[in-house]
């Protein structure tokens, strides 16, 4: 789920912004057992499109630092995003918590979180369902979440493509009714971390391939055309990719090895097309290498039968 970082949190810029998403979208269950709806409802209320807390909120009344740590996140190097369907994103990390945190509370919840550029100001945040934890001392757990990506619910801009940053936060109510009007936010604990890990995001990218004329004499040109789209999180639809380098490559039919041709443009539509001489049958294809922001592909092989 996504939201747009325009809260900044008194105890970091990621730690309301993570626990401020819409009921309607809240998911999953705390490590033990809390309600996550309920619990995330109230820090969006109190959070949702300010630049701090509500005018309720006074300056005197805020979260306290909660005593939880974390450390040792593992995310996937790197997540391919389409223009439909969802993609989730599983996270694991380490959360170390002092005595007197009530980590078994039912209103007491983990979670992780991706955010684009920094933690002061991050352009976008991904949040996460909240995390399944088991205890393993008396001051340690290990976690593991998931983060649900959905790209035709604008979840995701372009510009969102590239490296983004993984964190976790952390929420202890400590009894504070979640459907009250007047929290007493002082005793309500947020702990947050940024920067524990790297991903990368990347608009998925098909490619083609069409070698003509099939069969073609021995000697003779063949023109290879081909298409190099990606997809675009702005309309959901996929569109060309221009101005990319991509490999013609030939693999002789019995062989298993690839050999680069030459390498061959896309023009403003993503489209390619180039011509070579035939010489012995084999498997034409186009390869693109990839980027941070578009993930490599190869396309299908097209086989010239050459006589």
């Amino acid at each position: 789920m996504r939201i747009r970082a325009t809260v900044a949190a008194v105890t970091g810029a990621l730690a309301l912004s993570a626990f401020a998403v819409p009921a309607a979208q809240a998911a999953g269950t705390s490590p033990h057992g809390a309600d996550a709806t309920k619990v995330l409802r109230t820090t969006h209320a109190a959070t949702s499109g300010k630049a701090g807390f509500s005018p309720s909120v006074a300056d005197d009344d805020e979260p306290y630092a909660l005593d939880v740590t974390f450390s040792k996140l593992k995310v996937a190097k790197a997540v391919k995003v389409g223009t439909t369907g969802r993609v989730s994103i599983s996270v694991t990390y380490s959360m170390k918590f002092g005595a007197d945190v009530p980590v078994r509370a039912k209103d007491f919840a983990t979670l992780p979180l991706l955010y684009k550029g920094s933690s002061a100001k991050p352009q976008n945040v991904l949040v996460g369902d909240n995390a399944k934890c088991t205890i393993t001392s008396a001051t340690t757990a290990d976690c593991k979440g998931r983060i649900d990506v959905h790209p035709a619910y604008g979840d995701l801009d372009n510009a969102d493509a590239g490296k983004w940053s993984a964190g976790a936060g952390a929420i202890a109510f400590n009894g504070q009714n979640p459907e009250s009007d007047d929290l007493d936010w002082s005793k309500i604990g947020i702990a947050e971390k940024g920067g524990l890990g790297t991903t990368l995001i990347q608009r998925v990218s098909k490619l083609t391939v069409n070698a003509t004329p099939e069969p073609v004499k021995k000697g003779k040109t063949l023109t290879v055309t081909g298409k190099l789209t990606r997809a675009n999180w702005n309309t959901n639809k996929y569109a060309g990719y221009s101005g990319q380098s991509v490999k013609l490559q030939f693999r002789k039919k019995g062989s298993s090895t690839y050999t680069t041709l030459k390498t061959v443009k896309t023009d403003s539509k993503g489209n390619l097309k180039t011509t070579t001489k035939a010489t012995v049958d084999g498997y034409y294809r186009y390869s693109f290498a990839g980027n941070s922001t578009t993930p490599a592909v190869n396309a299908a092989a097209d086989f010239v039968d050459v006589r």
